[in-house]
């Protein structure tokens, strides 16, 4: 029976439990988590052993593994803090804020293969529809990628714990990261060798005091954006912080434009005050011969042929929820043995580790992270 620890259970964390808690020969051993009485509310009647911090429960628990689901800058540090268990981890991206932390991660994990990080677009129907249709090669080789993210729902990064970039980082590392993984896992083979960006914050910005709640604006009959409104207008309430204080932080829209060896190039744009029908998540991807489009939002795949009037689609679904319904694909990955895992990690090419077979006695690999600084012949974002 294989023992894990949970360290930070908030939303996400908890939304991959029940898949986790599938897994034959698999259990929860104990969650650290600040928010202790909560826990022990989430877990009751259960043997989960509940600790206030992960450093207690990594010393006192015999543990198969762990599973990181903090705010996004305790990532880099907790992940440090259980490389020195040598335990095997899941980590959720971002798995780091800053290029201080990267590089921090990069040197106490060197050769490791043994991480899991959460991006399970690439493992999701629609991508693995799609992969299907550009490794048949009946479009020509892929020598163009548009790609975007109209995210509807991203009031939360506004007015919620979100809106501080000293915890997120920035949403290129928030929402970018998945895209700009399953576009690597489409192109195969194709490397990328430099990446510029830009950001702009036109909308979700001005001077009202920081730390400005909703309950307590005079503008709230008027704005937009107050509970009131949107609950009369429809939408759920996404957080009690004003999204036009002067502390709001998070731009609402940027683009990237990605070069590879070949010479091709991927474009990518992400928006986040558009709402409603407006939102869109996919790609076109565009050989010689035909085009693949795809939403994640309408699960819809949609060939062109270039040649011949000749147009396909495949309706795929689309109640796939945050990870475009590949979180049961991504807990395979964790539980599966070390003999067969690492054949199969290389083929998915996750960025990450968990393999659980005999983890005291295989020897530890970390993949070197291919994050490169800012050069003079390319400015990376973050």
């Amino acid at each position: 029976m294989y023992r894990i620890g949970i360290i930070g259970c908030g939303g996400r964390m908890s939304s991959l439990l029940p898949h986790l808690e599938t897994e034959e020969g698999l259990v929860i051993a104990a969650v650290a988590d600040p928010r202790v009485d909560d826990m022990r509310g989430q877990f009751t009647g259960r043997n989960i052993h509940i600790y206030p911090s992960a450093e207690e429960m990594l010393q006192s628990e015999r543990l198969d593994g762990a599973m990181i689901g903090t705010r996004c800058s305790l990532h880099t540090p907790m992940a440090l803090l259980v490389g020195e268990y040598n335990l095997p981890l899941f980590l959720e991206k971002p798995v780091s804020t800053s290029w201080e932390q990267l590089h921090a991660l990069e040197g106490l994990f060197p050769q490791s293969e043994r991480i899991v990080v959460s991006f399970p677009l690439r493992r999701s129907a629609i991508v693995d529809t799609v992969k299907s249709i550009v490794d048949s090669g009946e479009l020509g080789k892929i020598q163009h990628v548009q790609a975007y993210n109209n995210v509807f729902y991203a009031r939360g990064y506004y007015k919620k714990w979100y809106r501080d970039e000293g915890e997120t980082g920035g949403l290129f590392l928030q929402k970018a990261t998945h895209d700009f993984d399953y576009i690597s896992y489409l192109l195969g083979d194709e490397r990328p060798v430099r990446i510029c960006a830009v950001k702009s914050k036109q909308i979700f910005k001005g001077e009202l005091p920081e730390g400005q709640k909703c309950s307590d604006c005079a503008y709230e009959g008027e704005c937009p954006e107050s509970p009131r409104n949107l609950a009369f207008a429809g939408e759920p309430k996404s957080g009690e912080f004003c999204c036009f204080a002067r502390d709001t932080g998070n731009e609402d829209s940027g683009s990237a434009i990605i070069e590879y060896e070949s010479g091709m190039h991927a474009v990518y744009s992400q928006n986040f005050f558009v709402r409603k029908a407006a939102g869109k998540r996919g790609a076109r991807l565009m050989g010689y011969r035909g085009t693949v489009e795809f939403d994640f939002n309408t699960g819809v795949v949609e060939v062109y042929y270039h040649f011949a009037d000749k147009h396909s689609a495949i309706r795929i679904g689309s109640d796939s929820g945050h990870s475009g319904g590949a979180d049961p694909q991504l807990h395979r990955n964790i539980t599966a043995a070390s003999d067969t895992i690492k054949p199969y990690l290389r083929q998915q090419t996750f960025f990450s580790i968990l393999s659980l077979s005999n983890p005291r006695k295989a020897s530890y690999r970390l993949k070197r992270c291919q994050a490169r600084s800012p050069t003079r012949q390319g400015r990376t974002h973050r």
